[in-house]
């Protein structure tokens, strides 16, 4: 079973806990953790590049000279790709770069992840961490007790206090 201390505000060790094998004791598969990890920076990318193609480029569709005669080479309209000012071949267009994984896949990173974690000493588990007011002070004050400068905190139960006190603090 693993086990981590449980400590208080003050960072004081108050007793320990075990937690479950299955989660935070797995072998760490980095090929998995690397696929998780650029499906969730796939689905941010906005995707908004954009270019006009000949057909939205704003020009008439009239012939700019007569085809022979001329001396010069075949001309079609202003919006050709050729000329200054037309639209652009095979340029990008609005899309989604986001991909799936299966729900299991997914499971099975968010275990390895907080088992990498437990296995290189970063998790902390906490006791008493209510927060009396909403102070994001006090509450960065804490986390500097620990030396956290990026943190994931989880709670068991709702607590607006710790929400409200957290969302000012990078990272």
């Amino acid at each position: 079973m693993a086990e981590v201390d449980v400590l208080n505000i003050k960072g004081e060790r108050i007793s320990q806990v075990e937690l479950p094998n299955e989660i935070y004791n797995l072998e760490i598969n980095q090929g998995l953790l690397h696929e998780i990890i650029r499906m969730q920076l796939a689905k941010r990318r906005s995707g908004t590049a954009s270019t006009k193609g000949r057909s939205v480029v704003s020009g008439s569709r009239r012939k700019l000279y007569r085809q022979k005669g001329t001396g010069r080479a075949r001309s079609g309209d202003i919006k050709s790709p050729l000329r200054k000012g037309g639209g652009i071949i095979f340029g990008p267009l609005p899309r989604s770069y986001e991909f799936q994984l299966p729900k299991k896949v997914k499971r099975l990173g968010l275990k390895m992840a907080l088992s990498s974690k437990y296995k290189n000493n970063e998790l902390l588990v906490i006791n008493g961490f209510l927060l009396q007011e909403i102070k994001t002070k006090h509450l960065a004050n804490i986390l500097k007790g620990f030396n956290i400068t990026k943190a994931l905190i989880i709670s068991d139960e709702k607590d607006d206090n710790l929400k409200l006190s957290a969302r000012n603090i990078e990272g």
